[in-house]
């Protein structure tokens, strides 16, 4: 691998990898077992809150295999809208392992939004129905997109429901689900969003006035749901008509100055969760949960799978250093 380059790729390139649903989904929970198995190493996420409307984070994680680092940067602002910016922003640097040279920088907005929703899938695959058809969304934006598309790619839906502050948003994930020959329509309210659904998903972003209105004992029996927004929405004492709750690392929580949820209703982690240490069982009837951060090692695998896919194609751009 050539050293004096760094292969960039745009989000443009990263649309053009041909990476499906199922080969992300694989490429995390290869990366869990790879770190139950003591050959990766992920540091918890590092962040600085400046005001109500900035929020920086970093995250690193390191393996071998495949022999890659990752570090990406994000930073978010509330009042990007008001430029016509998408509220977030990210870079990925990936770097040689064996060297620590760095190899490529890619648009971390991509992997983010891959990533986030391929670890959603990654819990359900192990607890959610396989047989789900409605899925319904509390929230309406990227992250709602990119989880319609891996969701729809993976379970056979027929019907999704929505619910979000923004019309603009909520019209456009209408009409993204129609163009896929599903059912599709606006919520009235929380409780008509969730009350028949087997997947939901809740990815309401933060904001000084945000109250908890979501209650768990809405839910239909054997539901799944991906908390994609910190658990925020919903109630915390209606958590208790959730049978399972799996986090995304409880070694990263643990260093978190606010847990997402009482540590006391957390059955355990994603990695515990794919290797088979989290092994409370569960019935047909009872809800589950993934509530999440995000993680680093689900940077890392998508990150270290688009540029191993972009150097098969061809793609991106050399630049010297």
């Amino acid at each position: 691998m050539p050293f004096n380059t760094l292969t960039y790729l745009s989000r443009q390139d990263m649309d053009k990898l041909g990476l499906t649903s199922l080969d992300m989904v694989d490429a995390i929970q290869a990366m869990c077992e790879s770190r139950e198995a003591g050959r990766v190493q992920a540091a918890p996420k590092s962040s600085i809150k400046p005001d109500d409307n900035r929020f920086f984070m970093s995250t690193l994680a390191s393996a071998d295999p495949p022999g890659y680092m990752a570090v990406k940067s994000l930073g978010l602002s509330k009042n990007n809208s008001e430029h016509g910016l998408e509220s977030i922003g990210s870079l990925i640097t990936l770097f040689d392992a064996a060297t620590g040279h760095p190899v490529a920088v890619m648009d971390g907005d991509w992997i983010t939004g891959q990533r986030t929703a391929a670890l959603s899938a990654l819990a359900a695959r192990f607890m959610a129905n396989p047989h789900s058809k409605v899925i319904s969304f509390i929230g309406c934006g990227v992250q709602a997109r990119s989880h319609l598309d891996i969701f729809a790619d993976l379970y056979p839906l027929t019907e999704i429901r929505a619910l979000g502050r923004g019309q603009k948003n909520r019209d456009a994930l209408l009409a993204r689900a129609t163009a896929r020959g599903l059912g599709a329509r606006a919520a009235a309210d929380s409780r008509a969003a969730i009350a028949d659904a087997d997947l939901v998903i809740t990815t309401v972003p933060d904001y000084p006035d945000i109250k908890p209105f979501l209650d768990a004992r809405d839910l239909k029996p054997g539901a799944f749901v991906a908390m994609v927004d910190l658990a925020r929405t919903w109630l915390p004492n209606s958590l208790g008509a959730i049978r399972r709750i799996i986090i995304d690392d409880q070694a990263q929580e643990a260093t978190m100055s606010k847990p997402m949820i009482n540590p006391a209703k957390v059955t355990g982690d994603l990695q515990g969760l794919v290797s088979g240490r989290v092994t409370s069982p569960t019935l047909k009837k009872d809800c589950t949960a993934f509530v999440f951060r995000g993680m680093a090692i689900g940077d890392l695998a998508l990150a270290s799978l688009a540029f191993d896919a972009a150097r098969t194609k061809g793609l991106g751009c050399e630049l010297p250093r």
